[in-house]
């Protein structure tokens, strides 16, 4: 798993210099760049994010997460990570990515 600017093993990864034009999402099988231009809303709290592009949701769950909303807003992240199957047992008071989900938009779980 990768290290977020703090050095934390979060599951994402955010850019210090200019703003990605992109997010990348990485799973275990497939990759997706989700142009920021595209981004219509974003939503969440500590727990759970949600990241609704035009062409796909994306729904994030963990810990510690309210704080990429900024990020988000800012256009700072640039990676999230789909966790191993042992980081997805996180200590709570952690900042980590539990579970990464991405659809097509509109389609339901």
């Amino acid at each position: 798993m990768n290290t977020d600017s703090a050095g934390n093993r979060s599951g994402w990864r955010l850019t210090d210099g200019e703003a990605p034009l992109a997010l990348e999402v990485v799973l275990h099988k497939a990759s997706y760049i989700l142009p920021w231009n595209q981004l219509l809303y974003g939503q969440g709290s500590d727990d759970e994010l949600q990241l609704v592009f035009t062409t796909h949701d994306v729904v994030v769950k963990g810990y510690g997460l309210s704080g990429l909303l900024s990020e988000v807003a800012a256009r700072r992240l640039a990676t999230l990570f789909e966790p191993a199957s042992a980081d997805r047992f996180t200590v709570r008071g952690s900042r980590a990515v539990r579970e990464l989900i991405i659809r097509t938009a509109g389609q339901s779980e």
